[in-house]
């Protein structure tokens, strides 16, 4: 099948053409921004000569449809809905990489601070978390966030067995979590040697997280979560601090995740040790870890991920392969870089 990519120039971008690259039954046939216009996408990326001899378009959703099967947007967001719209009223499939088409409308314009897409468009969409939602068939995709992903593998399987009013979880991401645009945040000087926590109880994430786990467990009312900056260019590490239910024990959390993911590939699972980040980086894999503490009653639970792949362009490829009939690792068996 036949691909365009909007926002190619991104990291999100980037990485979708690198992984399509390797897919064997998708041809990237078109890639678009709104700067470097005209711009062979070599001459701007130097690893990418003599691989893509692409020129950067300028964005046309006619010509989108008329050469492709599917659009890629991995735009910021606030873009992608209404880039979108032309396809969505075209009923023309769309994976939008953003957080546009994640959240109910009231809810992405209070966490967001932006207008919200149409009502009627936002039902079209699907919130592709590909290990627990079936995107077969589907035609509009909203790929999950980062931070939600992480969060969202490592708890979902866990909610019958701990205490839903006593959800702690310590995220952390790379510099490449927060986009290309650049803020103070992110220069040099402010990143390296240094640790910075950031929008505690005011990441964007949180509803989507909370989305995925009151569709699991309605009686979820709430999760203290808390996101830091790491001074390395990618990767996420959720830790989640939990108790188990009375009369749950400890054999309780492996069967739980067990039973989850036992037919899922690209979920890995260590009972009684912590992942680390070397483990997944360049890869589409998740690790998920746990160790119990006997003394506290206290369940410590990690996650760790690349967020530009599982966490960004790997899951959108994953949901365009189960979307499809791929199989769903196709253009994703790549080991990680580990150092």
């Amino acid at each position: 099948m036949k691909v365009a990519i909007v926002g190619v120039t991104g990291y999100s971008g980037l990485e979708l053409l690198r992984l399509l690259q390797g897919h064997e039954g998708v041809e990237v046939v078109s890639i678009h921004a709104s700067q470097s216009v005209g711009k062979q996408i070599g001459d701007l990326f130097a690893h990418l000569r003599g691989i893509y001899d692409f020129v950067i378009k300028d964005f046309d959703a006619e010509v989108i449809m008329s050469q492709a099967d599917l659009v890629f947007f991995a735009t910021p967001s606030g873009l992608s809905k209404s880039l979108a719209a032309p396809f969505i009223a075209a009923n023309f499939p769309v994976i939008d990489l953003s957080g546009d088409f994640r959240l109910p409308a009231e809810t992405y314009e209070k966490w967001y601070g932006q207008t919200a897409a149409k009502k009627e468009e936002l039902a079209c969409f699907t919130y592709g978390l590909s290990e627990w939602v079936d995107v077969k068939e589907k035609r509009f995709i909203a790929n999950p966030g980062c931070y939600a992903t992480a969060t969202s593998l490592s708890l979902l399987p866990l909610l019958d067995i701990i205490d839903e009013t006593a959800i702690i979880v310590d995220a952390k991401s790379g510099l490449t979590g927060a986009g290309k645009k650049l803020a103070e945040s992110s220069h040099f000087a402010t990143v390296h040697d240094n640790y910075q926590t950031y929008k505690v109880n005011q990441h964007q994430h949180i509803p989507e997280i909370m989305q995925n786990l009151k569709k699991r467990n309605a009686d979820v009312p709430y999760i203290q979560f808390s996101t830091s900056l790491l001074p390395i260019n990618r990767g996420i590490v959720a830790t989640s601090y939990l108790k188990l239910k009375p009369g749950k024990t400890s054999e309780a959390i492996k069967a739980a995740f067990q039973s989850a993911y036992k037919d899922k590939f690209f979920i890995r699972l260590e009972d009684g040790r912590l992942p680390d980040l070397h483990q997944v980086i360049g890869s589409n894999f998740v690790d998920i870890g746990w160790v119990y503490n006997p003394v506290t009653e206290v369940i410590t639970v990690g996650a760790v991920l690349d967020n530009l792949i599982k966490g960004a362009a790997g899951q959108a490829i994953q949901n365009l392969n189960l979307m499809y009939g791929f199989e769903e690792t196709t253009g994703l068996i790549g080991l990680p870089t580990y150092v």
